[in-house]
């Protein structure tokens, strides 16, 4: 096994922070985004998008391969 110098170990953490870091931004503006749907449409009754989100992300997980066994992982 290659031994990491610390500078490419500093790199490697930089860039996986970065990545992290960008992941919580997208999912913050899609989250802002949906709250500026429900108070639109929904005026800010969260009953129906949350409804909505869940039978949205049962049939994401559920369509690529018909089953749901990511949910026995949780």
């Amino acid at each position: 096994m290659k031994k990491r110098t610390p500078l490419a170990t500093m790199r490697y953490v930089a860039k996986n922070l970065l990545i992290v870091v960008g992941l919580v931004l997208i999912w913050r503006g899609i989250w802002y985004v949906l709250d500026g749907i429900d108070l639109m449409i929904f005026d800010g009754s969260h009953f129906w998008t949350g409804l909505f989100g869940i039978i949205v992300g049962l049939a994401i997980l559920y369509l690529p391969d018909n089953d749901l066994k990511e949910i026995e992982k949780l």
